[in-house]
């Protein structure tokens, strides 16, 4: 149960199910933007200074982020919307807006790649708020608002007047940053690394988004790409590279911070008074470039 009713479903269940249980069959959690916010949340809990004891752990990447946490005394439960992720690591198979846990049984949840794809994401961080210990922490990261556009352009491009829609619409780390506050987590802190990409070919670029999950899911009919629009977004990518032979994209990572209320907590600072980033105080920000 949520605190929330009559919340549309945008994303279809199944749908989003088979998408990423096809996700880890491909990569096993091991694809590219997956290992990118497993490394940093890893990274990011290592700066605070805190015994965990009991986690949630959800995402495609779970299983290699769940060894790091064993190694630190933790247990560590595993759920997902996959079949396939949570039979593979002896977890939960559950949507993140309808979590079967009790109220404060964890200390530490870490959600990778999916908050973008639940149909009631304030649901689910008032479920997460609930569940979490006083004081308990909330580590997520996912893909959000203003990635893909190059890829975007070339598929509008291409379809024309018959645009149907191939990746599922993201969302921008500003209204993140609003939702945990209106579940109620306090100190919420939401930030993002730009990830600027050169690919050599259209193949990978495709197959780095279906390995972290980012298909359509959402409800209704899906239109399916023709070989004929497919092959001219494949000559637009050509056409569209540059001196080095390779096409330029950029991916926008979003990560999430934030605590269950307890009453000893420092309160927080008027919105928009803070003079330092997240990731600067953490040291963490940076502007990543890759060749696929």
């Amino acid at each position: 149960m949520t605190d929330t009713v009559n919340v549309p479903e945008v994303f279809n269940r199944k749908r989003r199910r088979n998408v990423r249980d096809r996700a880890y069959s491909r990569a096993q959690g091991e694809d590219f933007f997956s290992q990118i916010m497993a490394d940093e949340i890893v990274e990011r809990l290592d700066v605070v200074k805190r015994t965990f004891r009991r986690a949630l752990l959800i995402g495609l990447p779970a299983a290699r982020l769940g060894k790091e946490l064993e190694k630190r005394g933790m247990k560590v439960v595993f759920a997902d919307s996959s079949v396939r992720v949570a039979k593979a690591l002896h977890g939960v198979i559950c949507d993140e807006d309808r979590l079967p846990f009790a109220d404060h049984s964890f200390d530490l949840i870490i959600d990778i790649g999916s908050l973008d794809t639940i149909n009631d994401l304030p649901g689910a961080l008032v479920l997460f708020r609930r569940i979490l210990v006083p004081d308990g922490l909330l580590l997520a990261g996912f893909i959000s608002a203003e990635s893909f556009l190059s890829l975007k352009s070339l598929v509008m491009k291409a379809e024309g007047d018959r645009v149907s829609a191939h990746i599922h619409p993201q969302i921008d780390v500003r209204t993140a940053g609003d939702l945990m506050a209106r579940a109620g987590l306090a100190m919420p802190v939401a930030d993002s690394d730009d990830l600027h990409l050169k690919y050599s070919n259209l193949q990978r670029l495709v197959a780095d988004i279906r390995d972290v999950g980012g298909s359509n899911i959402m409800n209704g009919s899906v239109v399916p790409m023709g070989r004929d629009i497919y092959r001219t977004i494949q000559s637009l990518f050509l056409a569209q590279r540059g001196p080095d032979g390779k096409f330029s994209e950029q991916v926008t990572i979003s990560y999430l911070c934030a605590w269950a209320p307890h009453p000893d907590q420092p309160k927080p600072a008027r919105r928009g008074s803070g003079q330092t980033s997240l990731a600067k105080t953490l040291s963490n920000h940076r502007e990543g470039q890759s060749t696929r």
